[in-house]
């Protein structure tokens, strides 16, 4: 019952939660032995506590599973069809191309975490969650990374305003971000945003 479960729900090589699986009627405790049953047969595999794949077969004969990143992406960034977060820092300053620098944690802002800030490991890597000040949704996600990224622009510049200006103004083309999207958050970020939005002359991009 499980397994026809899982594989109606969930891709091979794609992050299972444990705490996500509910089968209607049957207990944690009965679902937990189930999940031990499917891993000893092969039909599952154990990345880590709780977290759990139905392995892909390879060319070579081998299984192809899940990583660290995607763990971390499903748990913490949008898994479902649902967002609950967004990568920050070096990751994301990297990402639109203002900064060459790569981080050796990944930093990532999430609904999903109690702490304000926490170290996460997860496999061989280790992840900087915080919490969101503002829940991230589907409509938000993009303007808040945006603004996020602000708070410490300076430290991921590789080069000076202007050029970080037109790769900011590529990220809100792209992501439709508009002047009306962002009055309705900035007043809730620190006045270094409103700096870094005044220095790079972010309204021009909206005009």
């Amino acid at each position: 019952m499980l397994y026809e479960y899982l594989v109606k729900n969930y891709k091979v090589a794609e992050p299972i939660f444990f705490s996500d699986v509910k089968l209607e009627g049957i207990t944690r405790s009965a679902i937990n032995q189930q999940f031990k049953k499917l891993c000893d047969e092969g039909k599952l595999v154990k990345y880590e506590n709780g977290i759990y794949y139905i392995p892909k077969k390879s060319k070579l004969n081998g299984t192809v599973g899940i990583n660290a990143d995607m763990v971390a992406r499903y748990k913490y960034i949008s898994r479902r069809g649902r967002i609950d977060g967004f990568y920050s820092g070096n990751f994301f300053a990297n990402q639109i191309g203002i900064s060459t620098q790569v981080p050796n944690k990944v930093e990532i802002v999430s609904n999903n975490i109690a702490a304000k800030v926490r170290e996460i490991p997860i496999g061989k890597r280790t992840f900087i969650v915080r919490r969101a000040n503002i829940k991230v949704t589907e409509e938000n996600v993009h303007v808040l990374q945006m603004l996020e990224l602000l708070k410490n622009l300076d430290a991921y510049l590789d080069e000076d305003y202007s050029y970080a200006k037109e790769k900011f103004r590529t990220y809100i083309n792209v992501h439709g971000i508009t002047r009306e999207d962002v009055d309705l958050y900035i007043r809730e970020y620190p006045v270094n945003v409103f700096k870094f939005y005044y220095e790079l002359r972010l309204d021009d991009v909206f005009a």
